[in-house]
């Protein structure tokens, strides 16, 4: 073909595509102010006509709301009212009193002072109702309500009147806000010998900063020859942070995650930019369902590199970046922009929000939706949603009794009640709930009338009689299932003390709080943690751990059936 064709042919074709492209993108355009006028005429016709009065404002954040819904769990409207939640979110500081709390019918209560603040300072207790704040009466006000009225600038004061269990009369206290810091890692310490152990619970700000003084502490201080680093149930928080944690393990220049999305121009590669402070000490990262996003980089990269041993369940896989936009009116959008992918190139989001368990992680992948991956070493791992752990260690389940103690808050109570009969209680790492404490506990639980459980049996059994009624089978086996409903009937004592070893560590969790706040609640939670039991031990047999790592030893990272937990 003559040069001039050539090119003449090479002209009309992109004439072509580009009026395709332009008449694609002014379609696309048309389809958005179309639709828009339509929201625009229906929201005008709605706030004229309908029958009741509307709240304009309600039904916007409502269906914006269910808009971004639609997309997924992460792309939300942050309006300037949850301004301040947004900043402690990212921050981990906000200006308060220092405490957890809690609706409790009527009342909301104090449910966790925290260490050094003003709420423990000033004497504030676990149980304490809060009557009035500044003298405004906050019965039957909401949780939010009551933040609110709690937070404020730093070094202001507010007086706050509580109803405390064992007192006739109102206690009144004057507490002075301060700016509140939570510290990402709560505890720090040597579980043998040889180990230390660093928990995290987000990547807030300067968290990476937390991690590493408690690293050079365990190792050069307190003599840790292996360390365990525990996510678990980390949600995540700061990207930044993730890759500065990662960096103090790993060799300078290693590539920690990417991000790939519709911006090109936003696509980013995060390596590690400055000198590590170890790259030989055996490593232990602790993960479970509730681990998420900054967690699963962190434990996803290290694994990729070879660089530590994961334990525990397979993460929560949430990938997703998220970038805020400013809107109007001092509002804010936080939206999806892109995927996290790790340094074997597999990407830590669920394939799709269809196969996820009732907790939100990732449930069932199909074999022909996981691709096979590398290590740095060559060692097997597999996409598919979540970091799946190396040692794979079931979760604990809890019986039907133990999740209504906790979400009765029949322990909660209990334990307020423990503290006004007893001063004192041996050192955290010690205590443990006694025989003559676990039956005070069960005689307790008997005279509240309002507790009520169902067993799962139970449950069962009434879904198979509402069946068998439909189908007309119930009358002719109606003595059966009277005879199985009386076997299945609820003892309250005799599932107390069949359930007792996961009911007493939750209770002593909860009464060693009341006395020595977070660390002491950990301290106790240590005691039968069968995650650390095995990364102690795995830590232990470094042949073993060479093997994991060098791909010698089958691990569940490397078996495509761990994507079916």
């Amino acid at each position: 073909m003559p040069k001039v064709k050539w090119t003449a042919t090479i002209a009309v074709v992109f004439v072509m595509l580009f009026g395709l492209y332009s008449f694609n993108d002014d379609k696309r355009n048309f389809e958005i102010i179309k639709n828009l006028d339509i929201y625009y005429t229906l929201f005008r016709e709605l706030n004229s006509y309908y029958v009741d009065e509307t709240e304009p404002e309600e039904l916007v954040t409502t269906s914006i709301n269910e808009m971004l819904e639609s997309l997924d769990p992460y792309t939300t409207y942050i309006p300037e009212s949850d301004m301040e939640d947004f900043r402690f979110m990212t921050t981990g500081e906000y200006a308060g009193i220092g405490s957890l709390i809690s609706k409790r019918d009527e009342h909301v209560v104090i449910a966790e002072p925290y260490e050094g603040f003003p709420a423990a300072k000033a004497g504030l207790l676990a149980g304490d109702k809060i009557l009035e704040i500044d003298g405004k009466n906050m019965v039957g006000k909401s949780t939010p309500d009551v933040s609110d009225m709690l937070k404020g600038p730093a070094n202001t004061s507010l007086k706050i009147k509580v109803e405390r269990p064992g007192e006739k009369k109102p206690l009144t206290f004057e507490l002075t806000r301060e700016k509140i810091q939570i510290n990402a890692v709560p505890y720090y310490g040597m579980v043998d010998d040889e180990t230390g152990l660093i928990i995290l619970n987000n990547f807030t700000q300067d968290c990476a900063r937390e991690v590493e003084k408690a690293f050079l502490d365990l190792r050069d201080q307190q003599g840790a020859k292996n360390v365990i680093l525990d996510l678990r149930a980390n949600p995540g928080g700061l990207l930044d942070e993730a890759v500065k944690i990662v960096n103090l393990f790993v060799p300078r220049g290693m590539e920690v995650v990417s991000t790939k999305g519709k911006v090109k121009q936003w696509d980013k590669v995060y390596k590690a930019t400055r000198q590590p402070i170890d790259t030989v000490m055996p490593m232990a990262v602790l993960i479970s369902r509730g681990s998420a996003s900054a967690s699963e980089i962190v434990s996803g990269a290290l694994q990729d590199l070879d660089r530590a041993v994961i334990i525990g369940q397979r993460s929560f896989g949430k990938g997703l970046v998220q970038t805020t936009r400013n809107l109007s009116y001092n509002a804010k959008l936080k939206l999806t922009t892109a995927k996290y992918y790790i340094p074997s190139g597999r990407c830590i989001q669920a394939l799709d929000y269809s196969h996820r368990n009732d907790d939100g992680s990732v449930g069932l992948v199909p074999d022909s939706l996981i691709s096979e991956y590398e290590t740095l070493k060559g060692r097997k791992v597999y996409d598919g949603g979540g970091i799946s752990p190396d040692i794979l260690v079931d979760a604990p389940k809890y019986s039907s009794i133990t999740f209504a103690l906790v979400a009765q808050q029949t322990i909660f109570d209990y334990a307020t009640q423990f503290v006004l009969d007893n001063k004192s209680i041996a050192p955290a790492n010690e205590y443990k709930v006694d025989d003559a404490t676990y039956n005070q506990f069960i005689e307790y639980v008997k005279v509240q009338e309002d507790f009520k459980y169902t067993s799962r049996s139970q449950q069962k059994l009434k879904d198979l009689i509402e069946i068998a009624k439909k189908e007309d089978y119930y009358s002719k086996a109606e003595d059966d299932f009277k005879q199985l409903e009386e076997t299945l009937k609820l003892d309250i004592e005799k599932d107390l003390n069949l359930f007792r070893n996961e009911i007493e560590e939750l209770l002593a969790i909860e009464i060693t709080k009341r006395y020595y706040y977070q660390k002491g609640a950990i301290l106790v939670g240590l005691q039968e943690d069968k995650e650390l039991f095995k990364a102690k031990e795995l830590l232990r047999d470094k042949s073993q751990y060479n093997g994991l790592l060098n791909g010698q030893v089958l691990s569940h990272a490397g078996d495509k059936r761990s994507m079916k937990e």
